[in-house]
């Protein structure tokens, strides 16, 4: 087995759904200008980025996240952003809410305590929206949009002909306690 098929592309996000999506995307191609939007069906918000992973740890990081528990997320996104380090623009909460937090730290820590690698950037709560965007419009009319949260995913990346793909490979619903 060739190096490529061993591993695969992984991270845990909050999935939005379709009319959340559409509303984001909407305005992602407003926002685009020369810049590039996130195309609908990759709009989410990574709770932990693990990359290349290999792929017989699958089964192990299912069963790990099944095991975090924490309530359903309201997530305002009433922020809108602008990385010009990257050309990003994104939108996001500009308050934390608690129960994600609690997810976050949760699901890094059961990460940690299994020894699987995870980008160990601090989280910051957003969606992309657009790369290679020269800089940030004006604010869209839809600001603030509340994300009703209730569960959050695994997902498997890979490029097909030439055009990043998300797959969902196993959802993880919310449960208080």
């Amino acid at each position: 087995m060739s190096e490529a098929a061993a591993t695969v592309r992984l991270f845990f996000a909050l999935w939005p759904g379709t009319d959340l999506q559409a509303k984001l995307a909407a305005w992602a191609k407003q926002a685009a200008g020369r810049g590039r939007a996130m195309r609908r069906e990759n709009l989410h918000l990574t709770l932990a980025f693990l990359g290349a992973t290999e792929a017989a740890l699958v089964p192990d990081l299912i069963a790990l996240a099944a095991g975090v528990r924490f309530a359903p997320i309201r997530l305002p996104l009433d922020r809108v952003g602008y990385w010009k380090h990257n050309r990003i623009i994104w939108c996001g909460a500009g308050e934390e809410p608690q129960p994600l937090a609690a997810l976050v730290g949760d699901l890094r820590a059961r990460l940690d305590a299994a020894g699987i690698r995870y980008d160990p950037k601090p989280f910051v709560s957003h969606v992309t929206l657009v790369r290679d965007a020269a800089s940030l419009p004006d604010a869209p009319a839809w600001i603030p949009l509340v994300w009703a949260a209730r569960d959050f995913v695994l997902v498997s990346s890979t490029r097909v002909e030439g055009r990043v793909t998300y797959q969902v490979l196993q959802r993880f619903p919310a449960q208080a306690g």
